[in-house]
């Protein structure tokens, strides 16, 4: 029940007797394909829906020791705006581990590495388009090594440590509106960490 007396739906895990009557591929890219898809409802009605297939990502919180957070600044073409965020990346790597995406990224962008790596959460960021899953984990234990950044964004990056509570401040003033930092930040605070 929330706290305002409303009573919420449950949520539980599997198809609720929907099923993929099929899908076709629209388009095949390096990240990511557009497949179009038909499905049908516990009811017999069959609906289409055009969906992106994606890898996943990583996405990773570098807590440092006095409390900090290391974040970076980067330009996102998608959106036109440089953005505050977390360390992250693409599970670009056949076969590699989440755990070890996450310190590649964490390596590569800020120059950190970690002595103790925490599965804090994944979540999906957009259902109504996407299937695709972020996996976020908090690093603890860091020590500086050089970058190796890779393309024009990641170059252009400016890496930056903010304290917690001014993340949720600016959260709340629309400064950072990455949903992963967001509910990454969110979660750190619900969890006491």
């Amino acid at each position: 029940m929330a706290d305002d007396g409303v009573t919420l739906p449950s949520v539980a895990a599997g198809t609720g007797d929907f099923r993929k009557v099929s899908e076709a591929a629209i388009y095949e890219g390096p990240v990511f394909r557009l497949v179009d898809a038909t499905f049908e409802s516990p009811h017999g009605e069959t609906f289409r829906r055009q969906i992106v297939r994606h890898n996943g990502a990583v996405a990773v919180v570098p807590l440092h020791e006095d409390g900090t957070i290391t974040v970076i600044s980067q330009f996102r073409a998608s959106v036109m705006e440089r953005l505050l965020e977390i360390p992250a990346g693409l599970l670009d790597r056949p076969g590699e581990p989440f755990d070890e995406a996450a310190r590649r990224e964490l390596r590569e962008e800020v120059g950190l590495l970690c002595g103790r790596l925490d599965h804090l959460c994944t979540y999906v960021p957009a259902p109504g388009m996407t299937d695709e899953r972020v996996t976020i984990f908090v690093a603890r234990d860091l020590t500086t090594v050089d970058t190796d950044r890779h393309g024009p964004e990641e170059h252009d990056m400016v890496v930056s440590r903010v304290r917690l509570t001014e993340a949720l401040a600016m959260i709340e003033a629309g400064e950072i509106i990455d949903g992963k930092t967001a509910y990454a930040f969110a979660l750190l605070v619900a969890q006491g960490r």
